[in-house]
C-alpha cells in the first residue's frame, strides 16, 4: 500500500505537468493567440495605440516568444525550482525559489489573490452540499433496496428520475422566481452569501432591543439554503439510484445469507455487513464529484450572483486570461488528483481485500 501511494504521488508532477500544456497550447493555438481579447476590447484604439498595447503585451508577457518558450517561462514562474529572480538570492536559497502565479491580463490583480478569494467559496459550498448529497443517497438507497418493488422503492425512483433530468438553471429560475419574489413567498436572498449589512452582525443570533437579529453565521446559512438546493438534488438523485443497486447486488451473495443463518439482525445484516461492501461504488463517484463540484457551480455560481471558482474560471476564459486560466487548471487539477488518491485508501478502509500490493 505505502509503495502503491509514493507511486502515485510521484505521478501527480507529469500530470500536472500534461493538464497545464494542454490548456496552455489551446489558448496559445486559438485564432489571435493569448492577447487578442486584450486588444479586441480596446476597440477605439488608433494604429499608433494597437501597435504600442501589442509591445507592451509582448514586453511584459513574452507573447511574441514561441509558445513552447512561453510556457517553460510559465512552469519557471510557478514552480519553487528554476532560476531565481535577485530577491530569492539574495534569502540565500540556493535551490529554491518563490513560486509567483502571475497577474492577471483582464483584472490586472495577481492570480494568488483572485484564487484565494473564490476558492474558500466554493469550497464552503462544496463542504456543505457534499454530506448532504451523501447522506440523502444512502438512506434513500438503502431504504429503497430493503423495500424493493414496494410503493416507497417505485414512487421515490420516479421521483429521483425527475430531479435528476430537471436543469440546474431552470431549478435555479424556479427558486428564485417563487421563494425568493417579493410578489411571491419571499423567504430567501436572490443573491449572495451575505447581507449589505453583514459586517456590522455579530457572529451568532442575538437579541438586541426586543428584536431578533440573525447574526453572521445565521445569515450566510439563510443565504446558502436556495445555491445547495441547486446543487445537491442532483447528486443525491444519481448516488441513491447507485446505492439501491449496489446494495441489491450484495444482498444477495452467500456472505449475507450466512449472516441471516447465523441468527443476525436484519438491521445488523444491512448495515453492519452490506453497506460497507457497498460504499465502493459511492467511492468511486466521489473521486470525481469534489473536482466536477469545484468547476461545475458556475451555473449556481451565477444564478445566485456569488463569486466562486467556478465563476472565476469561465470568465477567465472567455477573455482568455492566460496566467489565471492555468493557474485554475493547476489548482482543480491537484484538487481532483488528491481525490482519486483518497478514494484509493478509501477503498482499502471500506473493503479489506482490496490490495494494492505488486
Amino acid at each position: 500500500m505505502l509503495s502503491y501511494l509514493l507511486r502515485r504521488l510521484l505521478l501527480v508532477i507529469p500530470t500536472l505537468l500534461g493538464i497545464t500544456a494542454v490548456v496552455f497550447f489551446v489558448m496559445a493555438l486559438a485564432p489571435g493567440g493569448v492577447g487578442a481579447s486584450l486588444l479586441t476590447h480596446e476597440g477605439q484604439m488608433n494604429p499608433q495605440q494597437r501597435r504600442a498595447m501589442e509591445q507592451y503585451l509582448n514586453q511584459r508577457y513574452g507573447l511574441d516568444k514561441p509558445p513552447v518558450v512561453q510556457y517553460l517561462r510559465w512552469l519557471n514562474k510557478v514552480s519553487p525550482f528554476g532560476y531565481r529572480d535577485r530577491a530569492d538570492a539574495k534569502r540565500g536559497l540556493p535551490w529554491f525559489k518563490s513560486p509567483d502565479l502571475g497577474e492577471s491580463f483582464s483584472r490586472q490583480r495577481p492570480v494568488t489573490a483572485l484564487i484565494s478569494e473564490s476558492l474558500p467559496i466554493t469550497l464552503l459550498l462544496n463542504v456543505v452540499t457534499i454530506p448532504i448529497i451523501y447522506t440523502i443517497a444512502i438512506l434513500t438507497g438503502i431504504q429503497a433496496a430493503k423495500r424493493r418493488g414496494q410503493l416507497f422503492d417505485v414512487g421515490g425512483g420516479t421521483i429521483l428520475l425527475g430531479l435528476w433530468s430537471l436543469p440546474t438553471i431552470l431549478s435555479g429560475v424556479l427558486l428564485i422566481g417563487f421563494l425568493s419574489n417579493q410578489e411571491y413567498l419571499r423567504l430567501f436572498p436572490t443573491n449572495g452569501l451575505h447581507d449589505i449589512q453583514a459586517d456590522a452582525m455579530t457572529f451568532l443570533p442575538t437579541t438586541a432591543g426586543g428584536s431578533f437579529q440573525r447574526g453572521w453565521l445565521l445569515d450566510t446559512l439563510w443565504h446558502l439554503v436556495l445555491p445547495v438546493v441547486c446543487m445537491s438534488y442532483g447528486g443525491f438523485a444519481f448516488l441513491s439510484k447507485l446505492q439501491r443497486g449496489a446494495v441489491l447486488e450484495n444482498i444477495s451473495l452467500d456472505y449475507v445469507r450466512t449472516a441471516r443463518a447465523k441468527g443476525l439482525a436484519e438491521k445488523e445484516v444491512l448495515y453492519r455487513h452490506v453497506f460497507r461492501n457497498s460504499l465502493i461504488p459511492l467511492i468511486t463517484v466521489a473521486a470525481n464529484l469534489l473536482p466536477a463540484l469545484l468547476a461545475g457551480t458556475v451555473v449556481v455560481e451565477t444564478i445566485f450572483g456569488i463569486s466562486g471558482m467556478g465563476r472565476l474560471m469561465v470568465e477567465a476564459a472567455f477573455v482568455r486570461d492566460r496566467e489565471l486560466v492555468l493557474s485554475d487548471a493547476l489548482v482543480i487539477g491537484l484538487v481532483g488528483l488528491i481525490a482519486y488518491l483518497l478514494a484509493d485508501i478509501c477503498y482499502v478502509v471500506a473493503d479489506p481485500r482490496v490490495s494494492y500490493d505488486a
